[in-house]
């Protein structure tokens, strides 16, 4: 996610390639960033946290205290932080910084990769409208953004965060069955895969419920009455709403109260 934030800021314009620094333990990893979006390179996380504002840490919920520990007391500038790791309070990241830091905890999800994703923003105790815009203009960079209180940052995990994968689950199912009516694999996965996207695209254009759009493509006696009548049988929402509180609650383990 980290390289996918690079490459977005430098493509919209929001920086050149020339102000942004950034760290990594693996060398190979950073020679490769180097080389691909001409950036400048330390394995030295101090150098950049003392250097650079905003400060992106996009690293594992586990190494989050090491590095925090690592980069305290680096700078004594005003500036702000902004963490992509699931589970890690801004709060958790406020303990181990100089007081007053403006702390912005971000969760972004997979389809980022391709300018596609939603990103929840959350404030830390010391952050302010400048710096959640600020977060916003990076974020929105690959896809859109959205602001919740942080407490519900779990509750974004779990729909968010996870959803691509309950996404891809039904797109992979619904291709299947076209393969067994007889379409071939390939015609059925594009016309599986672009009816979901067209879908979705459809309910963030229209601005229309989910249940009216629904309701737009369902004829009386019809094909799609039938096969809704199958997927209520299969009590497919009452699957995919378990499958949300539970990856909540999951994320709320792997947080660990940080």
């Amino acid at each position: 996610m980290g390289g996918v934030l690079i490459g977005s800021i430098i493509s919209h314009g929001l920086l050149n390639a020339g102000a942004i620094m950034v760290s990594d333990v693996v060398g190979e990893r950073l020679e490769e960033l180097k080389e691909l979006y001409g950036v400048h390179v330390t394995e030295d996380n101090r150098e950049v946290a003392g250097g650079a504002d905003p400060v992106i840490l996009a690293v594992k919920p586990q190494n989050m205290a090491e590095v925090l520990e690592e980069i305290s007391g680096a700078g004594e500038r005003p500036g702000v932080i902004i963490s992509i790791a699931a589970g890690i309070s801004t709060s958790f990241i406020e303990g181990y910084l100089r007081k007053g830091v403006r702390v912005i905890r971000a969760m972004p999800n997979m389809p980022a990769m391709i300018g596609e994703g939603v990103t929840a923003l959350a404030c830390g105790r010391f952050a302010g409208e400048e710096d959640l815009a600020l977060a916003r203009l990076i974020f929105d960079s690959v896809g859109i953004t959205v602001f919740v209180e942080e407490k519900l940052m779990d509750a974004v995990t779990g729909l968010s965060g996870s959803g691509p994968a309950y996404g891809f689950v039904v797109i992979e199912a619904l291709s299947e069955a076209g393969v067994r009516m007889g379409l071939s694999r390939d015609v059925a996965l594009r016309l599986s895969a672009q009816t979901i996207l067209g879908a979705a695209r459809l309910c963030l254009v229209s601005g229309k419920h989910p249940a009216e759009l629904r309701d737009m493509v369902t004829s009386p006696g019809g094909t799609t009455i039938a096969g809704l009548k199958a997927l209520e049988e299969g009590r497919i929402r009452a699957t995919l709403m378990a499958a949300v509180e539970a990856a909540t609650a999951r994320a709320r383990e792997l947080g660990g109260g940080k």
